[in-house]
């Protein structure tokens, strides 16, 4: 019989190196040596009476039975992990790293959910992703790699997870006073794509959004400049050369440039959900359940009610 803390380190070393692909990156993700990993491995194959890694001179990917079961492996570790801050929070609060990942458009906000949290837990940490996109947030919520996300919910499948609404994102053309001279507060979709325009990228849901607006018109858009960076579209148009179209949240966080100028995009402006996604396992971890509660006061308290208003 295995020992309980050995099995754990044998899966542990298992789940690194199905995500490392390599046996001496894997060692060194686990500060072991190559062969120590390697028959950890070995042992863990014989202990469940199947192979799990494909080998030759080198790693060649898991077997069709490790893919199988790396799965199990990775909830086996969560729920280990889980158990260990449930235990530590009955005797001292809160503690752990909550993993959160964050799609761009909402790193802005999310303040408004990791300040609360971490002044309610002060032994509890919080480690943020904000460069990931809706569908690989709930990739890795799945394979037990976050704890929980913040997405854009709308044309993904959520129905194995808790989903928590927080704010609607409205999006607004910034310029420069300059080019929008004569303008009141707001600007019509003709009258904004007139202006030389700096937009995301493709394939970047706040780029879809601005798409599909734009197309449900009969219009076109052909930016001069494209960026996966909302910080790197405003920065240009702090040169008083360009237009673009954001969430109005960052600029709420980011001011705008000087010079620049905040308009509506009429009939109407794009808008977009924003929601807290967690895993819907119960009972599910203690960090997990925190975070969520945070998010749901959050709402509740129209933490988020600014930002949909100019």
């Amino acid at each position: 019989m295995v020992e309980w803390g050995m099995l754990f380190r044998q899966l542990e070393y298992f789940v690194v190196l199905a995500r490392e692909g390599h046996f001496a990156r894997a060692a060194n993700a686990c500060y072991v040596s190559q062969p120590a990993l390697s028959e950890a491995i070995r042992k863990l194959e014989h202990e469940l009476k199947v192979p799990l890694v494909r080998r030759g001179h080198q790693y060649e990917g898991l077997t069709p039975e490790g893919e199988r079961l790396v799965l199990w492996a990775r909830r086996v570790l969560a729920e280990h992990d889980a158990l260990k801050h449930e235990a530590a929070a009955l005797q001292t609060g809160l503690t752990g790293t909550l993993r959160l990942g964050v799609i761009p458009a909402a790193a802005s906000t999310v303040a408004l959910i990791t300040d609360p949290f971490c002044a309610e837990h002060p032994l509890a940490r919080v480690r943020l992703a904000t460069d990931l996109r809706s569908a690989d947030i709930l990739e890795r919520i799945r394979r037990f790699e976050l704890d929980a996300g913040i997405i854009h919910p709308k044309e993904q499948e959520l129905a194995d997870l808790a989903v928590t609404p927080l704010y609607e994102e409205r999006h607004v053309l910034l310029a420069s006073g300059e080019l929008i001279t004569g303008q009141s507060d707001s600007i019509s979709w003709p009258e904004a794509l007139e202006l030389p325009m700096c937009l995301l990228d493709e394939g970047m849901r706040g780029r879809q959004l601005i798409d599909e607006a734009i197309s449900a018109r009969e219009l076109a858009v052909a930016p001069r400049l494209e960026s996966d960076s909302l910080v790197t579209l405003i920065a240009h148009v702090g040169t008083g050369r360009w237009a673009t179209i954001v969430p109005e949240s960052w600029l709420r966080t980011l001011h705008p440039p000087a010079g620049s100028r905040v308009l509506r995009l009429s009939d109407p402006a794009p808008t977009a959900s924003i929601a807290l996604v967690t895993s819907a396992v119960e009972p599910g971890s203690v960090l997990t359940r925190a975070v969520r509660r945070t998010a749901e006061r959050a709402a509740t308290d129209k933490a988020f009610g600014h930002l949909g208003t100019t």
